[in-house]
Formats: C-alpha cells, structure tokens, sequence
C-alpha cells in the first residue's frame, strides 16, 4: 500500500469546493455517494456566485485584521453572517478574539453581498 503525504494545506470556502465537485462530477462522468451527498448540500448552502465570493474574499482580505487568517476569511464567506452575534458565533470554534470595530467593518463588508 502506498503512504499519502499531505504537500500542501490550503483553505477553500463552499463555492469553491462546489466549483471542484463540477470538475471532478465533469472528469469521471459520475459522482460517488458522498460526492453526491456534498454535492446536494453545496446547491443548498451555496449563497454566491463565485465572482461576487472573490470580490468579498479581496474585500475582507484589504481590512488588514491582524488576526484574521485565510481560513477565518473562508468561514465567514460560507456562513456570511449578518450581525455581530452571528460573527462571534462563526469564530468561537477558534482561538481568535476580533475587537467590536473589527467586527463592524466585516459586517459592513459582508452585507454588502446579502440580499
């Protein structure tokens, strides 16, 4: 049996993955049970195009918070929360604290892409 080696860890947001699954679903023709499993809650949780998610990435990434890294900025595309308290909630899983004014300029940015 050959031995897996991880090369590279690199966060990716649903949109992406969704983008991923279309290439993979396009290659083999068919999908798996798990991919099509993935696939079915990726059309359901999905909320952006990927243009509008990138611009959004771009967007948060220019905010300069010093603590926020890639995988927080890709968390906050998946769920897009709307309010202060959704913002905590979405970044309790992790050893960060965001300031308030922080928290009010994503959410700034952020509502600009809801609807």
């Amino acid at each position: 049996m050959s031995k897996l080696e991880i090369i590279e860890k690199t966060p990716i947001n649903i949109i992406e993955l969704k983008q991923k699954l279309k290439s993979i679903k396009k290659r083999d023709g068919e999908l798996t049970f798990r991919g099509k499993k993935t696939e079915e809650y990726l059309n359901d949780f999905a909320r952006l195009p990927k243009k509008s998610a990138d611009e959004l990435i771009g967007k948060l990434r220019k905010l300069k918070i010093t603590r926020l890294k890639e995988e927080f900025i890709q968390k906050i595309v998946d769920l897009m929360p709307t309010s202060a308290a959704e913002l905590k909630v979405v970044l309790q899983g992790y050893t960060l604290s965001v300031s308030n004014e922080d928290m009010k300029k994503i959410i700034k940015v952020v509502k600009d892409y809801t609807k």
